[in-house]
């Protein structure tokens, strides 16, 4: 496994594996990586030849008022883990490599980025959309892989990839969680133990409207406000949104009718958490 600093030389490392007609594998991440991003990493290495993981916290998909300053960041445990789960080339560029002096250009989405996190943080999935394609342009994978848990993110990235054409499969990877259900994310390190078990509320809050679902309800005003009360009851849970939502376009549904998204976002004292299922209406 190495690492490496600069676009140019993963370019020359992707050239070389090229040229021996090996498959590429990508998985862009922000660093201090856990379990989810190693099921990602672990799926990668089974089906491609090699996987390079990038490690990028990315400044401009942050808005003023957000955690870039404060978010996590471990390149030596992040090695340590791709290591153990068989990477084979780490990216891990400074802001300016990736963003020279009067860089100006920027990648967009419409339509799947108008609700949800979207509509919360304006900045986010612009600056999401132009790291990733500038990604791809230097990685060139056969293949990346996002997970599961950041639902919108991944309805992006597949609607920016169709829309120009990049050739690259786009590999969803499911949700990994705790034993008691906490979605695992960088962020979680926030929490302090108190919070760290109220967090538990938004798993239980799911599974309560994935029950309902599953019982045969298909008002979707019912099942979010059966979500909702359940946050409720959590003393530090303060409800940011709980939407039910076409998976494809990210448009809201009155009623389920066929695969939707239904996602929350949360803050736990000052941590903000999200989390989701997708349900496929069979009936």
């Amino acid at each position: 496994m190495k690492l490496v600093k600069t676009i140019e030389e993963v370019r020359q490392i992707v050239k070389e594996w090229r040229k021996q007609g090996l498959t590429v594998g990508l998985v862009p991440t922000m660093g201090y990586l856990h379990e989810g991003h190693q099921s990602l990493i672990r799926k990668s290495v089974e089906q491609n030849d090699r996987t390079v993981v990038s490690i990028f916290v990315n400044p401009i998909q942050f808005g003023p008022n957000e955690d870039l300053a404060s978010y996590p960041r471990d390149i030596k445990r992040d090695m340590a883990l791709v290591d153990e789960t068989c990477g084979d080339l780490i990216f891990n560029p400074e802001p300016n490599e990736m963003y020279p002096s009067h860089f100006t250009t920027s990648v967009q989405t419409t339509e799947v980025t108008e609700l949800l996190c979207g509509a919360r943080r304006p900045v986010h999935f612009g600056g999401v959309c132009t790291v990733v394609s500038k990604l791809f342009h230097i990685v060139a994978p056969d293949r990346a892989y996002f997970g599961q848990k950041d639902a919108q993110q991944l309805a992006v990235i597949r609607r920016m990839v169709r829309d120009l054409n990049f050739d690259i499969e786009i590999v969803a990877c499911p949700i990994v969680r705790e034993a008691d259900g906490l979605a695992k994310s960088s962020r979680n390190t926030y929490l302090n133990p108190q919070e760290r078990i109220a967090a538990r509320v938004l798993s239980q809050s799911l599974k309560l409207g994935l029950e309902q679902i599953e019982k045969g309800e298909r008002d979707c005003k019912k099942i979010i406000q059966t979500i909702t009360e359940h946050l409720q009851t959590e003393p530090l849970a303060k409800v940011d949104y709980v939407e039910i939502v076409d998976n494809e376009n990210i448009q809201r549904v009155d009623r389920i009718q066929k695969e939707v998204l239904v996602a929350i976002a949360v803050y736990i004292g000052k941590t903000r958490l999200i989390d989701n299922f997708i349900y496929k209406c069979e009936d």
